[in-house]
C-alpha cells in the first residue's frame, strides 16, 4: 500500500515535531485523527541529514507499532541516540532534511541475482551478527550488486565476502522513501 502525499507530509511533520519535542521537553504530538495508514504497522527507518552529509538514521526493520508512532520515535532516535553522531542541537535544526524510508516485509534470497540495486534494501544475518543498508545507499555509493552485498556484510561486522557462506542469510526489502528539505538558513 503506497503513501499518500497528505500523509506523506504528514510523516514528515511529526518527525521535525518529534524531534523539537525531545529538544524542548515536551510532550510528543498526538496521532488523532491520523489517517489508517498512520495507523497501520510498518517498518520504518528515519534518516537526518545536514549540509548534504548523514547526521543520525535508526529504524524499525519489521513492522512492530503504527506508521505514525514509529516515526516519532525513530525521528527522536536518529537526532538523540544514534552512537555514530553525538546529539542534535537545537541550532541544528534549521538545516536539517528528515528521510523516511517506509519499508515492505523482507524477503528471503535465494539467489543473488534477484536483487536489484536501486530497488532493494538488503539485510544479512550470520550468527549473532546483522546488516542492513536501505536502498539509496547503493544509489548514493553507485555501487553494484557484489559490492553492495560487500558492504552489508561490513556493516554487519562480516568479512566482505561471507555473504557467499551457506549460513548467511540474506534478505531484500523495497521502501517508499521521502523526504522535506529545510530552508535555507537565514543570511
Amino acid at each position: 500500500m503506497s503513501v499518500s502525499e497528505a500523509d506523506k507530509k504528514r510523516l514528515l511533520e511529526l518527525a521535525r515535531a518529534s524531534i523539537r519535542a525531545h529538544l524542548k521537553g515536551e510532550s510528543l504530538p498526538s496521532l488523532a485523527g491520523a489517517s489508517p495508514m498512520l495507523c497501520e504497522p510498518r517498518g520504518v527507518f528515519v534518516s537526518l541529514h545536514r549540509q548534504g552529509r548523514l547526521r543520525g538514521c535508526i529504524g524499525y526493520l519489521e513492522a512492530v507499532k503504527p506508521l505514525g508512532q514509529s516515526v516519532m520515535e525513530m525521528a527522536a532516535a536518529a537526532a538523540f541516540h544514534d552512537p555514530r553522531f553525538r546529539p542534535l542541537g537545537e541550532e541544528e535544526l534549521a538545516d536539517l532534511d528528515v528521510e523516511i524510508s517506509v519499508l515492505t516485509p523482507m524477503q528471503r534470497v535465494e539467489k543473488v541475482e534477484t536483487i536489484e540495486v536501486g530497488k532493494h534494501g538488503l539485510y544479512i544475518e550470520k550468527g549473532r551478527c546483522r546488516g542492513l543498508l536501505l536502498p539509496q545507499v547503493a544509489v548514493e555509493y553507485r555501487w553494484d550488486r557484489t559490492t553492495f552485498l560487500e558492504q552489508t556484510c561490513c556493516k554487519a561486522g562480516l568479512p566482505p565476502q561471507a555473504w557467499k557462506d551457506p549460513d548467511t542469510r540474506i534478505f531484500t526489502f523495497t521502501a517508499e522513501i521521502f523526504s522535506d528539505h529545510a530552508p535555507a538558513p537565514p543570511k
